[in-house]
């Protein structure tokens, strides 16, 4: 029984977060899906203090990639421009993995989907579970509507320097991230 309650908890924030994309990334007529959202007190040591299992099973807490210039982006595999963006990431993360940029997926999605996807996708970063505690830890840093995908750029000190709710483009992290490498 208990299986069940928690199952049907996950069932229904999926559903909510499914709703809330969908709110975020219809078009609107007077502002863009995309937005820089503000950073919360705190949300720096809340991400270098966070851990989630990997695809192996294995915790991996944020802080061990402290001293990169770290991109944490939460996603799903059934969010479409989070879909969209990751070829992008995966780009990102070749070209600028020696200037000691790391990408970090957070998935907020079944483990098998991320792991068929990942696969498929040629993933070349590290790819977390986050689960309800993932959901948490956005909504902590600073993504008070819940929506995906959400990105947060963190420097080598392991401060926040910027956020974003919706796709980011290649050229925005770029511009970010030199000042920090």
């Amino acid at each position: 029984m208990k299986f069940f309650t928690q199952a049907s908890l996950v069932g229904v924030v999926l559903s909510i977060l499914f709703l809330a994309g969908l709110y975020i990334f219809t078009p609107k007529t007077s502002s863009t899906a995309s937005s820089v959202v503000s950073i919360k007190p705190g949300a720096s040591e809340a991400i270098s203090t966070a851990s989630f299992y990997d695809l192996e099973e294995k915790v991996q807490p944020l802080a061990q990639w402290k001293g990169k210039v770290l991109v944490v982006n939460f996603w799903a595999t059934w969010c479409p421009p989070c879909r969209a963006e990751i070829p992008e990431f995966i780009r990102f993360q070749k070209q600028y993995e020696k200037q000691g940029v790391q990408f970090v997926g957070i998935a907020i999605d079944q483990k098998s989907k991320v792991q068929a996807y990942a696969k498929e996708i040629g993933m070349n970063y590290p790819v977390l579970l986050g689960d309800l505690a993932g959901i948490d830890l956005a909504r902590r840093i600073g993504n008070t509507e819940g929506g995906l995908p959400y990105t947060v750029v963190v420097d080598r000190k392991g401060q926040i320097i910027t956020t974003q709710l919706g796709t980011i483009s290649f050229e925005r992290l770029e511009t970010t991230i030199k000042p920090y490498l």
